[in-house]
């Protein structure tokens, strides 16, 4: 504003704004800008009046003579203030009797409507999901399922089908909504999808899934399903041989009919599979967002899989990879990743489902007419998202196939979901390669889809490939940079604003599991898309595979965008044959114009003319956009602190205004009002003010684990998990440890067996950890890792070791060793009994050779490569021997100069866990996975040995645990640590260092300690705080400024003083006092300060815990607003939504039994 316009009659204006918009609005009656007037002299005299005022006359008010309604466009539409100005002036005219400026009266309805949602489904109270009813769990309920069924919507006249093993059509919760023409059994060939029943129940899956959509409600059985009115039905396809055909059945199946095809199946989640749709499936899928839905697209909703646990990536499944489908990721209740989730930049947005043992799972339909509240996995996210995509369809029926993908990316919500790689791209949204978009808001998704306009038409740019061939080395990256230009030189397949973003591309690989691929937008925007995959052994590599990533959604499509390949071998292998990269390309989907509708700009006039007021107080009304944070309620102005109400939730200022935002800020949590609360200080986010009520903490604090409290260092019993910042407990029985599995200390009673805390057991017993008790090893064994006689590690008096077995005589095949009294060797191969080394110390021979001078030679003539049957004929061996006593592979006897002995194959190389010497393979020592041909000790790479005890390797030997000085890697190495490091976690993060050095931020830096610091042998130790320098931890010698010293502690101030020499105690309560004992100027911890005395409890008016004064109309309260009280002052005042009122408002009624107005929800202005 000008300076001009802050004096006079125009600070008066603004006055009376901020006071309108600062009073509470349930208080304020709301003027319009429509006026009731009475003017005698007929229709001709009120025209003319209107006219001179500025009004416009809408005619006569119903059949009431003379009574005129005029309307005043230059006026506030709602205003908590009477209008005034220069047009007021019109209740001076001689002609005009009466007028009446309208103010808003609220009326409603008479049919009766319940306060809150209930269904007398037996298992409705549970629905964790959808509604919250207990104080036991921490529900978050976030999907605001129960917001769009407020608004109407429950799936009314959609059709979701379930492709699985068929669904129980006469169940009791499901039968009201069956649809045969949304069913079918391709495995049986008919119509009827009754799944199989068998003893397991194996063929419950697709029944379970149908309930979670479409359970009946109010039928006192079971669920209710979430959406509750929609036409369901299934397809039996899994319970037989799925080929493409069944499956490319099974995607087409009534598309004009059906709107929603949920699947929770795919390949294999093993870690190793690269699979996806064949040829008539692809086509399937092309056809239905083509033509389903008469030409609208049908909706194909997928889980993403649940190959967590044997690190599987969801982007080398092609169904769950692809731009048609919808891929679903799952959060457990608390919001945490689910053991079994797996990650990739396709997935789009996630439900809720199952995570750890003690979280609750998705209760639901089950076979034989049975509920279930053990539906776990992926699985139960997809139909949950089927079944809120039915919502928003019946919302709006237009939608298009790309119109749902919009909505859900605009609507879901990272919320409480905790995931380390929570990114913003360039276009503004949040996401996640755990959860995609985030958690998925019903009642966002309808709103959207009633006003939703329909998104420009799909233009696919496909840029040219780079075919530069680039080698792909260990440990390595490969970095290629493409230059796209959006196809900006063809109109038909420009893009600008990009939806998905595929690329495809081959790469050829010894070893594909150890490959990473990253692509980078042109906004920066990184996306992961392969990580290593632990047991993908493979050596096939990627032919033309298509990765596809959603997370630079709305980014601009022109630029450089860099592909990363990283090799980061799991275990040796040969460097001959490297990977290479021999082709990508990148095909971006999109719309050559921006899809949805602008803000409109408001242009500064170019003329230089000075503003000049006028006589009327207020502008002309607000009729622009709202902000995308207001709700139905509308708004005074374009900013998301105009809203009338919100959307989503607010925060709440100290001038008593409020502005409205789609998440709460850092250090902020969400009521149960909305509202937008403070965490505790330590906290960065959190569920509530407390300070274990902590989700995430803040720099230089760490989240401990249980008690989700933020500490500033773990105790005893935690570890600190860098990549998520928690303090997580250590494995049982340890009182320190590094990691999850790896202890340092143990508890009283416990030794360190390796990197585990276990009871010490005697001599020949060993720890059963099942039954946490000693018991006795097999009496062939002195010692043993475990049960049964393959488990010794040292054989018992009269025992023998053979191949790490112990037996009371050689077996056949084997010889007693000279060099050892107790350790059996193999024969040669070209005996079957032997006394000593070779091939001249044979006792007896196989069939067909005889026994000569201690050698076996053939007794028959038959030639190389052949063998004698029972009947005396000689036969070809197999094409690996060179002699042999059989056919089969495992019948040589002796083998070609190229080829090694090994178990009676003949083997280009030993297998895995055996060595070659003399051209035979031998047996490496136990704790081996492969050795060196230099012996059974020289280990070459370490896995669990038998006994399943993690080994690695060091200076050729596979240890239990690596000796100081060095860490556990993933590679099953022991690798050193950082230079002067002892004991690390990582080779840049150490935990102890060696004397003379100090811990910085997981470095070891030289002793040299700082202001605060003493040195002590060979370490810093603090002083006790506000020290400079002490002579102990806890005697300081010198205080920091401002500080004073006094009994060797560093004070504020001296507790008191007389003739400015002697320090007086202050009262006990107090921490610090000035003048007498008792006048406190800051308390002990257990205290509260309140005029100058520390009290254990505040006084009654006074919020608690840090005793600031209520608001005056609060007996008590729990903060310091007006809408804070707990009880009101004035003992006739009645509370409503925490502020205190004289009587209910018209919107409400008053409850008696706890002195409370009530009322739904809603607004309290319209």
């Amino acid at each position: 504003l000008a300076p001009e316009w802050l004096s006079g009659p125009h600070l008066l204006c603004v006055l009376a704004l901020s006071l309108s918009f600062a009073s509470p609005p349930c208080n304020a009656r709301i003027y319009t800008n429509h006026w009731a007037v009475r003017i005698a002299g007929g229709a001709d005299v009120a025209e003319r009046i209107a006219d001179k005022y500025g009004y416009r006359n809408m005619g006569q008010i119903g059949d009431l003579k003379d009574h005129y309604h005029f309307f005043h466009s230059r006026t506030i539409k709602r205003s908590t203030l009477s209008s005034r100005g220069r047009h007021s002036f019109i209740s001076m005219e001689p002609k005009v009797e009466w007028i009446q400026q309208q103010v808003v009266k609220r009326r409603i309805k008479r049919d009766y409507k319940p306060n809150n949602i209930f269904f007398n489904d037996a298992k409705w109270s549970s629905m964790w999901y959808i509604h919250c009813n207990d104080d036991v769990h921490n529900c978050q309920s976030d999907m605001n399922i129960m917001g769009a069924w407020k608004r109407g919507y429950t799936g009314k006249d959609v059709v979701v089908t379930i492709l699985d093993d068929g669904i129980e059509r006469n169940h009791p919760d499901l039968f009201q909504n069956y649809d045969p023409q949304a069913s079918y059994d391709v495995n049986g060939n008919d119509m009827d999808p009754m799944p199989r029943y068998d003893a397991t129940n194996e063929n419950k899956h697709g029944t379970r899934c149908a309930g979670e959509v479409a359970a009946a409600a109010n039928n006192s059985h079971c669920i209710v399903g979430i959406a509750y009115n929609a036409r369901i039905g299934g397809v039996r396809m899994l319970d037989g041989d799925v080929t493409d055909m069944v499956e490319a059945k099974s995607l087409s199946l009534q598309p004009q009919h059906i709107d929603i095809y949920s699947a929770s199946w795919g390949p294999d989640d093993d870690g190793k599979t690269v699979d996806g749709p064949a040829s008539l499936a692809r086509q399937a899928f092309e056809n239905g967002i083509r033509m389903g839905r008469k030409g609208r697209g049908s909706i194909f909703v997928w889980a993403s899989g649940n190959g967590g646990r044997s690190r599987d990536h969801c982007s080398c499944d092609g169904y769950t990879n692809s731009i048609y489908t919808i891929s679903i990721s799952s959060t457990a209740e608390s919001g945490r990743k689910p053991w079994y989730l797996e990650e990739c930049s396709s997935t789009l947005t996630t439900t809720y489902s199952s995570g750890e043992n003690y979280d609750r799972k998705i209760i639901t339909t089950d076979l034989r007419h049975r509920c279930t509240d053990s539906h776990t996995g992926t699985s139960a996210s997809a139909p949950m998202a089927a079944a809120i995509i039915a919502l928003a369809l019946e919302a709006n029926p237009l939608l298009t196939w790309r119109d749902v993908q919009h909505i859900i990316v605009k609507t879901s919500r990272a919320g409480h979901l905790s995931a380390p790689d929570w990114k913003t791209n360039a276009a503004g949204y949040n996401v996640s390669h755990l959860y995609g978009f985030g958690l998925m808001d019903a009642e966002a998704m309808v709103k959207e889809a009633e006003r939703w306009k329909q998104v420009p038409p799909q233009h696919v740019c496909v840029e040219s490939a780079d075919r530069q061939i680039r080698t792909i080395r260990p440990e390595h990256v490969v970095r290629s940079v493409y230059k796209a230009t959006g196809c900006t030189d063809n109109p038909n397949h420009h893009v600008i604003y990009l939806e998905h973003v595929v690329v495809r591309i081959t790469i050829t690989h010894p070893r594909r599991g150890d490959l990473s691929i990253n692509l980078t937008s042109p906004s920066g925007t990184k996306s992961q898309l392969l990580a290593n995959r632990l047991f993908d052994h493979s050596m096939e590599g990627f032919k033309n595979w298509e990765f596809m990533t959603t997370h630079c959604w709305g980014e601009k499509a022109a630029g450089d965008w860099v592909l990363e390949i990283y090799d980061s071998p799991s275990q040796l292998r040969s460097q001959k044959v490297p990977g290479k990269l021999k082709e990508w390309s990148l095909v971006l989907y999109g719309t050559s114009a921006h899809p949805y509708s602008q803000p409109l700009r408001s242009e500064k006039p170019r003329s230089t003319d000075t503003l000049t007021p006028t006589d009327e107080e207020f502008t002309e009304e607000y009729n622009g956009p709202c902000d995308s944070e207001c709700n139905e309620n509308g708004c005074e102005g374009p900013g998301p602190h105009h809203c009338i109400n919100c959307l989503h939730y607010f925060l709440k200022f100290k001038n008593n205004t409020r502005m409205c935002v789609s998440e709460c800020p850092s250090g902020f949590f969400r009521d149960d009002r909305k509202r937008c609360k403070k965490c505790s200080s330590l906290c960065e986010t959190c569920v509530g003010s407390r300070g274990d009520q902590c989700t995430t903490c803040r720099t230089g604090f760490h989240l401990n684990e249980g008690s989700n409290m933020c500490v500033a260092n773990c105790g005893d019993g935690f570890y600190l998990d860098h990549d998520s910042n928690i303090c997580r407990r250590c494995p049982e029985n340890c009182k320190k440890c590094t990691t999850s599995n790896i202890c340092t200390e143990c508890k009283p009673g416990m030794s360190l067996q390796g990197n585990k805390c276990q009871m010490t057991c005697d001599p020949g017993t060993y720890y059963n950890g099942h039954k946490r008790t000693c018991e006795t090893c097999h009496p062939a064994c002195a010692t043993c890792a475990g049960t049964g006689i393959e488990a010794c590690t040292k054989c018992a008096d009269g025992y023998l070791l053979e191949d790490w077995r112990c037996v009371l005589t050689c077996s056949t095949g084997y010889y007693l060793s000279e060099q050892t009294s107790d350790n059996g060797q193999v024969c040669d191969h070209s005996c079957y009994e032997c006394s000593g080394p070779g091939e001249s110390n044979c006792s007896s021979c196989v069939s067909g050779y005889n026994l000569e001078a201690g050698a076996c030679v053939v007794s028959t003539i038959c030639k190389d490569g052949e063998y004698m049957s029972k009947h005396g004929n000689c036969h070809l061996c197999d094409a690996t021997c060179l002699q042999c006593m059989g056919p089969e592979r495992e019948d040589c006897t002796s083998c070609p100069t190229l080829r090694l002995f090994d178990d009676g194959r003949c083997s280009i190389r030993c297998q895995t866990g055996r060595y070659a010497m003399e051209r035979q393979c031998h047996l490496c020592h136990h704790t081996c996975h492969e050795c060196t041909d230099e012996g059974p000790d020289n280990c070459t790479s370490c896995d669990r040995d038998k006994f399943g005890v993690a080994r690695y390797l060091f200076q050729s030997q596979c240890r239990d645990v690596c000796p100081e000085g060095f860490f556990h890697s993933s590679r099953r190495r022991c690798e050193p640590c950082p230079a002067d490091c002892i004991i690390c976690s990582s080779a840049d993060h150490c935990l102890h260092c060696s004397p003379g050095h100090k811990l910085r931020n997981g470095q070891c830096v030289p002793l040299e300690c700082s202001s605060g610091e003493r040195q002590k042998t060979f370490q810093c130790e603090d002083c006790s705080e506000g020290c400079v320098t002490c002579k102990d931890a806890q005697q300081c010698q010198s205080c920091r400024s401002g500080l004073y010293l006094q009994n060797d502690v560093c004070v504020v101030e001296c507790q008191r003083c007389l003739s400015c020499a002697v320090c007086q105690p202050c009262a006990p309560e107090c921490a610090s006092c000035q003048g007498n004992s008792s006048h406190c100027l800051s308390c002990e911890k257990q205290y509260l300060l309140l005029d100058h005395s520390c009290r254990s409890n505040c006084l009654e008016g006074y919020y608690p815990q840090e005793c600031v004064r209520c608001h005056s109309d609060c007996a008590s309260c729990d903060g310091p607003g007006f809408d804070d009280c707990d009880v009101c002052r004035n003992p006739k005042a009645v509370r409503y939504n925490g502020e205190c009122l004289a009587k209910c408002l018209e919107s409400t009624y008053y409850d008696a039994t706890t002195n409370e107005c009530r009322g739904r929800e809603g607004g309290c202005l319209f």
